[in-house]
This record gives C-alpha cells, structure tokens and sequence, in this order.
C-alpha cells in the first residue's frame, strides 16, 4: 500500500482566508444518495485512448490496489479541516487500465444526480489527489461521500466531489456544476480563487 503525505514541512498550512472549525462540518448540494452496490458502477469515458468507454463494477473497485493520503482540506465557505488520512485508489491506476488520448488536457468528475466539477490533468495526476473509500481509517460515511469520492486537497474542497461515478476525459475544458455558478475555473485555495470573475486569461474556457 503506497502512502503519500501532503504536509509542506515549515511553511505555514492554512491558506489565507481560512479558519479551523471545532469538528468536522460536513456541506453538500442536494440530498445524499443511496448506494446499491449491485447496481453502482463507475466508467471512464470521453477522449480515451481505445476511444471506447471503461465499466468499472463496485467489486472491480474494492479489488483495486490502495493508497494512503495525508493531507489538509481546505472548503471555498473558509473553514480548513487538517491533517485528513484518506485511503482509496490512485488516478494512476485507473489511468494505467482506461488510458487517456495523448491529447486529454482536462477531465470532468461526474457524481450522482449529474453533478460535476473540471479539473486541469496536472490536478487530477497531482500526488495527492485520491479516489477515496476511506478516512481516518474509517469508510467514508453516507454524507461524506460514500462510497467513493475524489478528493484534491491542493484545490478547494468544491473539487472533491463526492458519491462519484465517472471520469470524462477531455481534450478541451469544459466548466464544472459549481464553475458554471459562478466559481473560480481553477480553485486554488493559496490564491484565494474562489469566485470566476477572478479569473485571468487561460485559466478559464471561453
């Protein structure tokens, strides 16, 4: 099992703008989905390689190898919740068995009830970004995204969309649910990129 840590040694954790909270508040849009294992399945789809869509059952998932994350969780509503340990499946190994055309710049996070969010593919491969099924060696509960989230915690925690079910690659960007409300294309808690009319040229489609 890989482990991965997040920590960025003697520079300060807590992006500017943030605050911790007392616990672990938990925020999402809409009403938390129910999990039929027996129907779930999760497909990689869009701009691949073979140019064939990838099916990935709930058993297929479960077989995959596990990685361990270490790594602070900063939300766009300005708490940051540190030092989360996350378990769950790499990016790249998902990639290694539904690779993406050469050309994929940019992928979409597809969720239940057709929520999404964009993220660049240097985000998506980053080495902490994670599938999870697991925190604080617990699995996930209900509302906090089981049984399968993504989590990127260089980026706001709008990214890490829970309850997903698929990876669009793409070769052009395409806005997000949230992005296209009015959220920051990029997301980058560091620059405080929360809203889009912060946005500067190329980091945002037309």
């Amino acid at each position: 099992m890989a482990r991965v840590s997040e920590a960025m040694g003697d520079e300060p954790r807590l992006p500017p703008g943030q605050y911790i909270p007392r616990g672990r508040p938990i925020i999402h849009y809409g009403r938390v989905p129910e999990f039929k294992p027996d129907r779930w399945d999760f497909r990689i789809f869009g701009a691949t390689a073979s140019g064939q869509e990838h099916r990935f059952t709930w058993a297929d998932i479960e077989r995959l190898p596990r990685t361990t994350v270490i790594a602070d969780f900063h939300c766009v509503t300005r708490f940051s919740i540190m030092g989360n340990e996350w378990r769950g499946v790499s990016p790249a190994t998902l990639m290694e068995l539904a690779p993406p055309d050469p050309g994929v710049r940019h992928v979409m996070i597809w969720a239940e009830y057709g929520y999404s969010a964009n993220l660049r593919m240097s985000d998506f491969t980053a080495p902490g970004t994670l599938f999870a099924t697991d925190l604080d060696d617990k699995p996930l509960s209900p509302e906090r995204g089981y049984p399968l989230r993504i989590v990127v915690p260089h980026l706001y925690a709008w990214k890490s969309v829970k309850w997903v079910r698929g990876v669009e690659y793409m070769l052009e960007d395409r806005r997000g649910f949230w992005e296209e409300r009015g959220y920051h294309n990029v997301a980058d808690p560091w620059r405080e990129q929360r809203y889009s009319y912060q946005e500067e040229p190329g980091e945002g489609p037309p």
